[in-house]
């Protein structure tokens, strides 16, 4: 079962689910979501302001602000609002402790 989160499916329920883990814990998605979108429906912020605590959920959501970079397990950043969801993807909301 999916949770609910910051946004609410109101349609293309059916989709195969996707798992994956965001700062250690397993969440769901549906195939087809991007990173931004299961991140948001889970119930979680894509990450927190540099500027404050509020929480972020991007701003462009089409590739274009800097907003919405998330980091993989591994190092690399990706675009949030752009990268499909895949299944088994480890994702984090804060750099590394390496990062430049």
């Amino acid at each position: 079962m999916i949770a609910s989160g910051r946004i609410v499916r109101l349609a293309e329920r059916h989709r195969a689910e996707v798992h994956f883990i965001l700062d250690g814990k397993m969440r769901g998605a549906l195939a087809g979501d991007t990173v931004l979108t299961a991140m948001l429906a889970s119930g979680h912020a894509l990450r927190n302001s540099e500027f404050g605590s509020e929480p972020r959920a991007g701003f462009c959501l089409m590739g274009a602000c800097q907003d919405c970079w998330v980091w993989q397990e591994e190092g690399p950043r990706l675009r949030a609002c752009t990268t499909v969801i895949a299944e088994g993807m480890r994702l984090r909301t804060q750099p590394p402790e390496n990062w430049p």
